[in-house]
């Protein structure tokens, strides 16, 4: 009873090992955090911050685990005095390693879920992929704790965080399916796109299999209990499909998510992703003043609609489509204002062309910019003098060769009264019920 007792306190004072809690905690928040300061709140690249912040969380339980096999190792005498089975004391370090591991990634994940909460968040989130992450991170303290009982040195521990480290650093994502071999590594998901849950649940599978294929390699080692071959053989069975699985996937692992939108709806209707809901204001204010100025010709849009980065631009039906920066960097409303007033041009007949800078004065007027400096300066003095109304009467009777980049000086020269009559019958909209002045 007083060996058995001694074991018990020797297990007892392995808690001390506990102290690993903090240091992975603030490993795995400084490789999650920066991945979600660079991206909207969407559910999917937090999911995708937690796991890869499991290539840098797991080489450093690896080396705590292998470091505390090979401190322990010379007690294990003590062990040998009991009636246990000599794989019950190493079973015992995996338990409490694996749950101080899993202690420092559950505050992770809570601290990057709550950096989440506290932002416009969109998308789903996927348990599947912090189990994926979970089980990764176990897979390095099993790897880790048994590289140190078998090579019992104190070099081990270096040597299991520079394999683990290796490992993790053959991770490039998104090139092809050896990527998302756990610790996986996924690229920054673009919105209107979302994680396929299959791959989190192969991941899953891939790092249960290989976990428990190698404490049971491990206990047959030690235990000589021959009867264990067949769950051992099961569990590199599902390791194997699970492999397979991976095999087959895109290495992207993405696949389009349509969301639906945020919308204002006044004065005109502006639809974003819901993850950038915030950029509803300013984008607003960018584009009612072009919307206005393109009132009743062929170009007018009454809505603008957020397209994800693989759609066109284009303007078509009454409604703009536009991309917007996932960051919302400075200047993204304006950006986005400019690209509608590109898309209002026809590529081919601009580009075959010489328009000698008539189209970009209009750009600038239509999207309150500095007037650019062009050849006819009359045609500019001419353009600059006319009020806002005259403007956009000339704009609706010009926008064919606006469009087709055809302006020349003879559009800018002064009209008659009298064929202004012909623009009282112009389609009168939302921003001018008006006719255009004589």
């Amino acid at each position: 009873m007083s060996d058995l007792g001694r074991v018990l306190r020797l297990d007892a004072r392995r808690t001390a090992l506990l102290v690993a809690v903090p240091v992975l905690t603030a490993v795995g928040t400084a490789a999650a955090l920066p991945g979600l300061c660079l991206s909207a709140a969407y559910w999917d690249n937090t999911v995708v911050a937690l796991v890869n912040a499991v290539r840098f969380l797991g080489p450093v339980a690896a080396a705590l685990a292998a470091w505390a096999a090979v401190r322990e190792r010379p007690l294990d005498y003590l062990r040998d005095l009991t009636a246990r089975s000599p794989a019950t004391g190493a079973l015992l370090d995996l338990l409490l390693l694996s749950s101080a591991a899993l202690v420092s990634y559950t505050a992770v994940t809570a601290l990057v879920v709550a950096v989440t909460l506290a932002q416009a968040e969109a998308g789903h989130p996927h348990p599947l992929g912090v189990i994926a992450g979970a089980g990764a991170l176990v897979l390095h303290v099993v790897v880790g704790y048994l590289t140190g009982r078998v090579v019992p040195h104190r070099a081990t521990a270096a040597l299991a965080f520079g394999a683990t480290a290796m490992w993790a650093a053959l991770r490039i994502p998104g090139v092809s399916w050896w990527s998302l071999l756990p610790p996986a590594a996924f690229p920054r998901i673009d919105l209107f796109t979302t994680l396929r849950p299959r791959v989190f649940a192969d991941q899953a599978a891939w790092t249960a299999g290989l976990t428990a294929a190698l404490i049971l390699g491990y206990v047959l080692w030690a235990t000589r209990r021959f009867l264990l071959v067949l769950p051992l053989a099961a569990a590199l069975a599902a390791t194997g499909a699970a492999t397979l699985g991976l095999q087959g996937s895109d290495p992207a692992a993405v696949r389009a998510a349509p969301a639906p939108q945020a919308c204002r709806h006044w004065p005109v209707t502006v639809c974003v992703h819901p993850a950038l809901r915030d950029a509803l204001p300013r984008l607003m204010a960018a584009v009612v003043p072009l919307a206005a100025r393109l009132n009743g010709t062929p170009g007018e849009f009454t809505q603008v609609r957020q397209r994800p980065g693989w759609a066109p631009v284009s303007v078509a039906d009454g409604v703009a489509f536009v991309h917007l920066d996932e960051d919302l960097s400075p200047g993204y409303a304006a950006r986005a204002a400019r690209q509608i007033s590109r898309a209002l041009k026809d590529p081919r007949a601009c580009a075959a062309g010489s328009s000698a800078g008539y189209p970009a004065l209009v750009d600038a007027w239509l999207l309150d910019d500095e007037p650019p400096s062009i050849a006819d300066a009359r045609a500019a003095r001419r353009f600059a003098s006319w009020t806002e109304r005259g403007r956009r009467a000339w704009l609706r009777r010009h926008f064919t060769r606006y469009r087709t980049c055809s302006l020349g000086p003879a559009d800018f020269r002064p009209v008659r009264a009298g064929k202004h009559r012909s623009t009282k019958h112009a389609r009168r909209g939302t921003f001018d019920r008006t006719a255009p002045p004589t």
